[in-house]
């Protein structure tokens, strides 16, 4: 019972397998070791125009145009012996030929069975005929299409030729006209130039002519004044009187001979003559032989507290230029400090350089004038009453940049102003 269900449900199986065969769409048909053609479906005997008994026994080479009629038998026997597979399992493109000798493009993929201890090769057979007309339609549309593109490249290149001519045209044109518009500009910048500086030359002539008649005229009339009364004091018990008037002409001279050196230095500094010649020295040597030089300047009361590195330390700079600097701004404390007022100088190191603080309690720098600290003839708004040529700082500045250091300073008015100047520790000879 259970026997003839099995081969009910085999026949059932062979039936449906048949049916599916018979009404595929692509061509099926199987062979042989051989070649020889076992079955095939209507759709393959159509696609090649056979009745499916013509094909039944014959060779499946009589599918094939050459040259691949004469190859099938090598190839099937070399995969037999070798096992190398051309198309079993993987599928091609191959021509096919109908009965009435035409070729068509086709799609083959071929698989291999085992029924009853032999083997039976199935080839699944679709028809690209269609596909090939459609790649051959795209084909020409692309050769037309690129033909008019082609040629309408090259009426675009002539109208861009002729526009390029132009545009060349204009650009010379507009070059043209960039360069008269440049060298107009060009010709405005000059004279605008030598109008600022005209200016400029102008403003610091009416500073320096308003300076020099301020600061030459009070000494020269102290001088004069002082001279004068001293005639009258010619009793020796008036020797106080003519001490002070002494003093006083001392005082007034020693303000000339600073006027006069700051002249000195930025007529120098102006022609290239003050050049920077490192030598080495020891920094320990630089703020003591300073202060002794400046104690002559000092007002009543006044001190200069020194805070040194404390150990020897070999520098390599223009010492007197170092000096000039130090003295300056020392010099400056000085000046603005009130008597009986303490004047700070404290050496420390950072990193590859060395700085000098100068810092006093004195007048202070208002800060709407702390930008224009280091120009020319520049004197603060709260400094006028106080000798000076304005010209102090601008030389240090210019010292400074000579020996390659920096300065920079914070004031706060009526508090005091500290001045820092920071110089390279390997400074290389020039």
């Amino acid at each position: 019972m259970e026997e003839n269900h099995a081969k009910n449900l085999v026949s059932d199986a062979s039936i449906r397998l048949q049916a599916v065969i018979e009404t595929a769409i692509d061509g099926i048909i199987t062979i042989d070791e051989t070649g020889t053609i076992e079955t095939v479906n209507p759709a393959a005997a159509q696609l090649f125009g056979y009745e499916p008994g013509e094909l039944i026994g014959k060779n499946v080479k009589l599918l094939m145009p050459s040259p691949y009629r004469q190859q099938h038998d090598s190839y099937i026997d070399r995969y037999k012996d070798t096992g190398e597979a051309r198309i079993i399992g993987i599928g091609r493109e191959v021509p096919g030929m109908r009965k009435d000798g035409s070729t068509f493009p086709l799609r083959l993929a071929v698989s291999e069975v085992t029924l009853e201890n032999r083997r039976v090769f199935t080839g699944i057979i679709h028809d690209l005929s269609e596909v090939k007309r459609a790649e051959e339609k795209i084909r020409k549309l692309n050769e037309e299409l690129e033909e008019k593109v082609i040629e309408r490249t090259e009426e675009l290149a002539s109208v861009v030729n002729k526009l390029l001519n132009t545009n060349k045209k204009l650009q010379y044109e507009v070059q043209e006209r960039k360069s008269a518009e440049s060298a107009l500009r060009e010709s405005t910048k000059e004279i605008q130039k030598a109008l600022e500086k005209e200016k400029e030359l102008s403003e610091l002539k009416s500073r320096f002519v308003s300076m020099a008649s301020h600061e030459f005229r009070t000494p020269l009339s102290t001088i004069l004044s002082s001279i004068s009364l001293l005639s009258r004091y010619t009793d020796s018990n008036q020797q106080e009187k003519r001490d002070k008037h002494i003093n006083r002409i001392k005082s007034a001279v020693r303000n000339l001979n600073g006027i006069l050196n700051d002249f000195l230095s930025l007529s120098k500094l102006e022609e290239g003559k003050i050049e920077n010649h490192p030598s080495a020295f020891d920094i320990q040597e630089l703020c003591p032989e300073v202060i002794d030089e400046i104690q002559g300047m000092l007002k009543d009361g006044q001190t200069i507290v020194h805070k040194g590195l404390g150990h020897a330390l070999p520098a390599n700079w223009d010492k007197r230029l170092v000096k000039n600097i130090l003295f300056n701004l020392l010099s400056n404390a000085i000046k603005y400090s009130d008597e009986g007022k303490e004047i700070c100088l404290n050496e420390r190191l950072q990193g590859d350089y060395f700085l000098l603080d100068i810092i006093d309690k004195g007048i202070g720098i208002p800060e709407a004038d702390q930008s224009h600290l280091f120009t020319r003839f520049f004197r603060a708004a709260n400094a006028m009453n106080i000798q000076g040529t304005g010209l102090g700082l601008n030389i240090v500045k210019r010292y400074i940049d000579l020996v390659g250091g920096s300065i920079t300073f914070e004031s706060q008015l009526n508090e005091g102003t500290t001045f820092t100047v920071c110089l390279p520790l390997h400074q290389k000879s020039q």
